[in-house]
């Protein structure tokens, strides 16, 4: 059974894991969430040692058919928009390797006319060479659509519900294939069908109540874990950033709401990778990384060409699916509108200098094809 299918049955499953993941986030004293704390902690150096996982986000086109009213890239919002060429995409990425990354994750909005499965295959056989490991965060697709995106060399795919509220999803997407709840619910199901080794889900906080989102994630999670053990998961906790549309959070989702979060995951969930964001401040990353959190970017630039500029010279308006020219002021350098604003402006080197004084191991590569070959 699609876990869309298990949670219309049951939204609320009340199964081992999840109902223990449950009472972990009913309302803690000081002293009890301190005792989560230690434990998450305990796990995360059980489990993972005092590794760091450290990629980067490329984004590739800010095109999108969609209109989802929290999102900068949404379709009427008149921003800045652009698709990067191949030969582009190899110039963003190759500043990366040069900045230590091996681990990429390629963004782009959901827009067949501008984002191909053929472009992004394209894509990922360009970087193949350069980075061992490339997950994609795309519009979902077909089992049948992703096979020769993991031919090509992907390796991990990353699929955000946004919320597990129906009510709230329905008047959140009022346009465009990201409408269907099902079908973007069973998205990591259909990628590990083909072959994809690396699954990422995460709910968008501030859309809905945190502990309703969360339980509802964690039943996700569990699902996934059962019904996909061939492929690894990760946990993403993205909340609420300033954006084009200036969207504001519904509901509240504190600092010490995340604390509690990541450390009943981790407790409940203690194998799963855990991601934070530079959507997060530098002092709060900093202070949520040794409670459970396994992997984090650093250094972001969530526009096409915000690394080096690449497609500047091809930026423009969309409408009604066709590129509007912008003719820009003397002097002035056009650049694609982010997806939103980051809070965490540290380099990579200064973020793995950091997590060195933390105690912790920055690792930029943690996997190789040739590992996958070797075993065959």
């Amino acid at each position: 059974m699609s876990f869309s299918h298990e949670f219309a049955a049951n939204p609320r499953a009340a199964t081992g894991v999840v109902t223990r993941f449950a009472h972990l986030l009913e309302p803690k004293s000081g002293r009890e969430l301190e005792a989560m704390a230690q434990e998450a902690q305990r796990l995360t150096r059980q489990f993972f040692g005092k590794t760091m996982r450290l990629f980067a986000p490329l984004y590739l086109s800010n095109e999108c058919v969609n209109i989802c009213k929290y999102c900068g890239f949404s379709r009427d919002n008149p921003i800045l928009r652009v698709t990067l060429t191949v030969a582009q995409v190899e110039t963003e990425a190759r500043h990366l390797t040069e900045q230590g990354f091996r681990n990429i994750l390629l963004v782009a909005g959901e827009h067949p006319k501008f984002v191909s499965g053929s472009y992004l295959a394209d894509c990922v056989k360009a970087l193949r060479p350069l980075f061992p490991s490339i997950s994609l965060e795309v519009g979902p697709m077909e089992t049948p659509d992703y096979v020769p995106l993991v031919a090509a060399g992907a390796e991990g795919l990353v699929v955000y519900q946004e919320t597990y509220n129906r009510e709230a999803y329905a008047e959140l997407h009022s346009a465009g294939p990201k409408k269907d709840f099902n079908w973007r619910l069973d998205c990591a199901e259909r990628a590990a069908a083909a072959g994809f080794r690396r699954l990422g889900i995460g709910a968008l906080f501030g859309l809905a109540p945190w502990r309703e989102e969360a339980t509802a994630l964690a039943q996700h999670a569990a699902h996934l874990l059962k019904h996909c053990w061939k492929s690894s998961l990760t946990i993403s906790l993205p909340r609420l950033r300033p954006a084009a549309g200036e969207f504001e959070p519904r509901f509240s989702f504190t600092d010490r709401d995340m604390t509690q979060l990541i450390c009943a995951l981790r407790i409940c969930f203690p194998q799963v990778g855990l991601v934070l964001s530079t959507r997060e401040s530098p002092a709060l990353r900093d202070s949520l990384l040794p409670l459970g959190i396994t992997m984090i970017s650093a250094g972001s630039h969530t526009e096409p060409g915000g690394y080096t500029g690449a497609g500047h010279e091809s930026v423009h308006k969309t409408e009604k699916g066709k590129a509007v020219p912008v003719i820009a002021s003397e002097g002035e350098h056009l650049v694609a509108t982010e997806q939103f604003h980051i809070a965490d402006e540290r380099s990579p080197s200064e973020v793995a200098r950091k997590l060195r004084e933390m105690g912790l191991e920055p690792v930029w590569k943690d996997w190789d094809q040739a590992l996958a070959e070797t075993a065959v």
